[in-house]
């Protein structure tokens, strides 16, 4: 039973990052499809899994398409439970929830004005006030995530589907070298230290673009190793 995960180019696919790593961290397999995002191709290349637009889109081993993270997720969920995709904790898993909705739907100033590339640090990248007021959230739920977490690094504790989620918002803190408390930037180097999550940027980096879609504001420094 495999699934097939169509994403984007993996240096700045901040979706399609959210979908493999649903995957790849819960070891259920998957083939993956790479979308043309940036070489044109991407209305054809998703042809077949209309009225899917973006990526990421998973194929069911039956043939039905998902094109949705959050519905990915739970439809994940739904059908591995012995995965524990979500927390096992009942008040947990509410919790992780409400944040993991709250990402896809939120948090547009971070998004629109932090672009994710996983290439360099921009390290004279100033954050606007509405950057740094959705930084201002992520860190309130963080810490709401992390109060009864015990049990590990992640945000409850066992790694799950709200770190998932999180994973692009962890590598815009760390690439634009955004204002946040230490226990922040903390958890995001967790991330970024993740085998899989280094894997994935190992293969993004692979392909080389010039121009560079997403180029720094003034210096770079490197991205931490």
């Amino acid at each position: 039973m495999t699934y097939d995960l169509y994403i984007g180019d993996r240096t700045f696919s901040s979706w399609s990052l959210r979908g493999w790593l649903m995957l790849q961290k819960f070891n259920l397999p998957f083939q993956e499809h790479l979308i043309g995002l940036y070489g044109g191709t991407m209305a054809q290349d998703m042809a077949d899994l209309a009225p899917a637009r973006l990526v990421p889109a998973l194929r069911t081993p039956e043939g039905d398409v998902v094109g949705e993270s959050l519905a990915m997720a739970e439809t994940l969920a739904e059908r591995h439970p012995e995965a524990n995709m979500w927390p096992a904790d009942p008040s947990a898993r509410i919790r992780a929830r409400w944040l993991s909705a709250e990402m896809t739907a939120g948090f547009g100033a971070i998004r629109g004005d932090c672009s994710m590339q996983l290439a360099h640090i921009d390290a004279d990248f100033k954050p606007s006030d509405a950057v740094k007021k959705d930084l201002a959230r992520v860190e309130t739920l963080w810490a709401f995530a992390r109060e009864k977490a015990t049990d590990g690094p992640w945000l409850f504790g066992a790694y799950s589907l709200a770190d998932a989620f999180y994973a692009p918002v962890c590598a815009r803190i760390i690439g634009y070298n955004l204002p946040v408390s230490d226990a922040t930037k903390a958890y995001c180097m967790t991330t970024l230290s993740d085998p899989d999550f280094q894997q994935w940027r190992a293969e993004g980096l692979k392909t080389t673009y010039d121009p560079f879609p997403y180029p720094p504001t003034g210096n770079t420094a490197a991205w931490p190793v």
